[in-house]
């Protein structure tokens, strides 16, 4: 899928934007720094686990800048968009570490955070002048709005003919959607009504996708799913329809509905690509394979679809300093597997294979227009630790930990409190294996830890595993 198309206006509302950000800070650096993922994949335990840690100075010996004692602290700046929500931090990390915690909710609109890192270079020339600053410009938005990007190359026959075709998959909560959609003439005078009966059913159908175990991805529109003020309004209204041939009358339901999907994609998606998504320098898309991997080889093919067609739409290239004011480019993507604690660190190996598979399409297509990429395995906050049991004079190595109310395994439904050894099983040697045959694994969710070390400043450390070396991958070479 080629990346979205711009037009002469949105490339420059671009460069006007790269030049605002530029004139904020006119002698400090700045690195925008974008995370994203689909719905659930972790995008604000990650932001608040990088937030805190660079606070607090916290355990992160892969961090070069902080272990070599060249890192000297950081503090949250002022807002450079009033326009755009602050990133809820405190609120966040309250979640996580107050009296009984637990996760924080899932984004539900795009915010941004300003982080200022003061560090000693290694350059010399910069050592004479004393220390370096470098402004971190975190960038969170819903995980459902990845989903629309793709819809910026497609038409809407297009859209129609991949919509019904997910649609029409045996395992598709879609009964009742096809159902109003065997009903409707396409052709026939449009009418409000229609549309917006077909965009009720079209939405109800969405909304079960995401919340069965088929675990589908690939589901745009994704303000269908998270409409926030536009709940209700013309642009969307709207839902596929069976591709028609030809030229169609402009008072048809089909050219009604046409025009609302054009609407969206100019109201919605593109503001959202060209002020946010386009504006990058680094890049990590974090992924939940696990939740694919329980559910099946369709919901993992799926998996692998949707990540391919959101990261089509990146502007990827060498980040060259001379054009960085106006064209900015995504010289670095990192690829992160969420959820490592929820198995045992023998498969973590086997688990970044899994998503260097998903992501392989687009971790060459980003190479070849010259960003560096890797795959890595991360938990932002440790919900587990490691323990080795003895079964039937076998060992087996397992992750301790307290599953979430209301998870069921086996036939058992856990309270909330208890903890328990779990065996998760392994990963196949084989990625493409998961394609075709069902892995057999146990995987559960598990609340964040409860009891937590502190600094001797008196914070709390959230424990991880492997942010320390994302850090490395996503800032190191800006810290020099």
């Amino acid at each position: 899928m080629p990346r979205p198309p711009t037009t002469l206006t949105d490339e420059i509302g671009i460069a006007l934007g790269n030049l605002a950000d530029a004139a904020t800070s006119p002698f400090t650096p700045t690195l925008r720094l974008g995370v994203t993922g689909l719905s659930r994949s972790g995008k604000t335990i990650f932001i608040t686990a990088l937030v805190h840690n660079l606070l607090t100075g916290g355990q992160l010996p892969g961090f070069s800048a902080l272990s070599e004692g060249r890192f000297i602290g950081a503090r949250i700046a002022e807002s450079l968009d009033a326009s755009i929500p602050r990133f809820a931090y405190d609120d966040h990390l309250r979640a996580l570490t107050g009296k009984a915690p637990h996760w924080p909710e899932s984004t539900r609109r795009i915010s941004q955070l300003r982080l200022t890192l003061k560090y000693q270079s290694r350059r010399w020339m910069a050592g004479l002048a004393g220390t370096s600053t470098l402004n971190l410009d975190i960038v969170d938005y819903p995980g459902e709005w990845l989903l629309d990007l793709p819809l910026l190359s497609q038409s809407f026959a297009e859209w129609s003919a991949a919509s019904l075709e997910r649609a029409r998959r045996p395992e598709a909560p879609s009964a009742e959607y096809l159902a109003a959609l065997a009903e409707t003439n396409p052709l026939a005078d449009a009418t409000e009504a229609e549309a917006d009966r077909l965009a009720k059913t079209f939405t109800a159908y969405l909304q079960a996708s995401r919340a069965d175990g088929t675990a589908f991805s690939t589901l745009p529109p994704g303000r269908f799913l998270m409409p926030g003020d536009l709940e209700g309004s013309p642009a969307l209204t709207f839902a596929p329809l069976e591709p028609i041939e030809g030229q169609v009358r402009n008072q048809s339901l089909y050219a009604m509905l046409e025009r609302r999907y054009e609407a969206y994609k100019a109201i919605v998606v593109r503001p959202f690509f060209r002020d946010h998504f386009a504006r990058l320098d680094r890049q990590i898309v974090l992924v939940d394979p696990l939740r694919a991997l329980n559910a099946g080889p369709a919901a993992v093919a799926d998996l692998e679809t949707a990540l391919t067609e959101i990261l089509a739409c990146f502007r990827a290239g060498d980040g060259n300093p001379l054009t960085r004011l106006v064209a900015r480019r995504i010289d670095k993507i990192l690829f992160a597997a969420t959820k490592a604690d929820h198995i045992h660190q023998s498969s973590h190996g086997r688990l970044e294979a899994v998503l260097s598979r998903l992501v392989a399409n687009a971790a060459r297509r980003a190479k070849f227009a010259g960003a560096e990429t890797r795959s890595l395995a991360i938990a932002s906050v440790r919900a587990t630790r490691e323990s080795v049991i003895e079964e039937a004079g076998e060992k087996l190595a397992v992750i301790v930990g307290t599953p979430e109310q209301g998870e069921v395994l086996d036939g058992t439904s856990y309270d909330g409190k208890t903890e328990i050894a779990l065996f998760p099983g392994d990963l196949p040697e084989n990625a493409d294996s998961l394609l075709e045959v069902p892995a057999e694994l146990n995987f559960l969710r598990f609340n964040p830890p409860d009891k937590l070390r502190k600094t001797a400043e008196g914070a709390p450390i959230l424990p991880h595993i492997r942010l320390d070396t994302a850090l490395e991958y996503l800032l190191g070479d800006r810290l020099k």
